[in-house]
């Protein structure tokens, strides 16, 4: 279903529910520059390192196209499960994994309070930016505390530029790019209201720094493209 969620006056903050849950999919493919590369890229990136047994644990993971694209490319038998606070997200990602057949356990669940422990691969694909700075923080040091010896967090994130005026530059050639995705002008600004204080991104230091802070002490960046930014970091 195509996105018209802000072809209309919004009267509220932008939240997951039920009328964003219906069109997410088109919305993330038309919304992120490059999305279904990078979600090819980060699948890529787990079957490398595909195990039997493997533990995938995807942070906010809406319709479960992420964990359905991974389910339908592996080669053993992986443990595929996505977390997500939002049941209008969950309720369609249980109808897509019945109707594919799909061995994936997906469970309502508030991120900063589930216990992580010996997780393989935990992935947060835009995750990381809608939760508020200081619990953002202590989350990633969680996901530190809970993923297995050799673990691996892929997330993949908007970020801001400390150059001001880069960083207007930058938002005007996103928005002529969603323009060019059918967006209108209309639908763009009312979307940027909703999202006010509800997406809060860092620079990419401070993405960087974080992961620091949490003991992480491998770092890279795997790609960018403008304000947005994958990274894939290790113990």
């Amino acid at each position: 279903m195509k996105d018209k969620v802000f072809t209309e006056k919004i009267s509220k903050k932008f939240e997951f529910d039920e009328a964003v849950a219906s069109v997410f999919d088109d919305m993330l493919s038309r919304s992120v520059p490059f999305y279904d590369e990078v979600r090819k890229l980060v699948i890529a990136l787990i079957l490398a390192e595909q195990k039997e047994g493997l533990k995938v644990l995807d942070l906010g993971s809406s319709t479960a196209k992420f964990l359905l694209d991974l389910h339908s490319k592996m080669d053993v038998s992986m443990m595929l499960k996505g977390l997500d606070n939002s049941q209008a997200m969950l309720d369609r990602a249980e109808q897509k994994c019945q109707a594919f057949g799909a061995d994936i356990t997906l469970e309502f669940a508030d991120m900063l309070e589930y216990v992580y422990k010996d997780e393989d691969v935990i992935v947060a694909n835009y995750t990381l930016q809608f939760i508020r700075p200081m619990q953002r923080v202590e989350l990633v040091k969680k996901i530190f505390t809970g993923l297995s010896e050799d673990g691996m967090f892929i997330f993949s994130e908007k970020i801001v530029f400390e150059d001001k005026l880069l960083d207007k530059n930058i938002i005007d050639i996103y928005y002529n790019y969603k323009m060019e995705q059918g967006y209108s002008e209309y639908e763009i600004a009312q979307k940027r209201e909703a999202l006010e204080n509800v997406l809060i991104p860092f620079t990419l230091k401070e993405n960087i720094q974080m992961c620091k802070d949490a003991g992480f002490t491998k770092i890279e960046t795997v790609f960018q493209w403008a304000n947005f930014v994958t990274f894939v970091v290790k113990k």
